[in-house]
């Protein structure tokens, strides 16, 4: 009996090859460009917003622009990297009176899972350690857009084929970490409230 070159068989193995495809699929690697991505932070000293980024970090970003859900981000930022513009601000916040750096020099983000909440809308779902408190949280995500790279333009970006930009933002409680609690001047003039934003450009190669 002759069975290689039956078409039922040919089909066959055609469904058995698309399935193994589709459910081996994951979301692809984005390379993140340091150049133009911000971690962002503010809290109010009284009535006065003051601001503040962390100069220092690594993202690990899996996106998938078919089915976003497949999605996956991790963050980790070194705490010590932290700038206001106040060299003695700087330093307090590095201390024991805040993040107590020497102890807990990072935190970290992880997403566990991400929900797709309208058009180039996303909410990532996950764990924010700071100071070995973790609290799960919602980051707020919007899709700025993407592009491809033209063939002669891609040498210059280190063989980039497409650039993606988000915009991801969260609030916090401070004392939910313990951060800053330790004295009255800490929880009376500085705010509770942090907002964060993160600026996020990414490559894919």
């Amino acid at each position: 009996m002759k069975i290689a070159n039956s078409p039922k068989i040919h089909l066959i193995l055609a469904g058995f090859v698309a399935l193994s495809l589709a459910t081996t699929a994951t979301a692809a690697t984005w390379s993140v460009d340091k150049a133009h991505t911000e971690v962002n932070f503010s809290v109010k000293h009284f009535f006065t917003p003051v601001n503040g980024s962390f100069g220092k970090w690594d993202i690990d970003l899996q996106y998938d622009a078919e089915d976003p859900e497949k999605s996956t981000v991790t963050a980790t930022i070194d705490i010590a990297s932290v700038t206001t513009g106040n060299e003695t601000r700087d330093n307090d916040l590095r201390s024991g009176n805040w993040f107590e750096i020497e102890t807990y020099p990072t935190m970290t983000f992880k997403s566990t899972k991400v929900e797709k909440v309208g058009d180039n809308k996303l909410v990532a779902h996950g764990v924010l350690s700071i100071k070995g408190h973790e609290q799960e949280i919602e980051l707020a995500i919007a899709h700025l857009g993407t592009k491809q790279i033209p063939a002669e333009m891609q040498p210059m970006l280190r063989g980039s084929k497409q650039v993606a930009s988000f915009e991801a933002s969260t609030s916090i409680d401070r004392g939910d970490y313990e951060v800053g609690v330790g004295n009255w001047a800490a929880t009376v003039v500085v705010g509770d409230k942090v907002d964060i934003t993160i600026l996020l450009e990414a490559h894919q190669r």
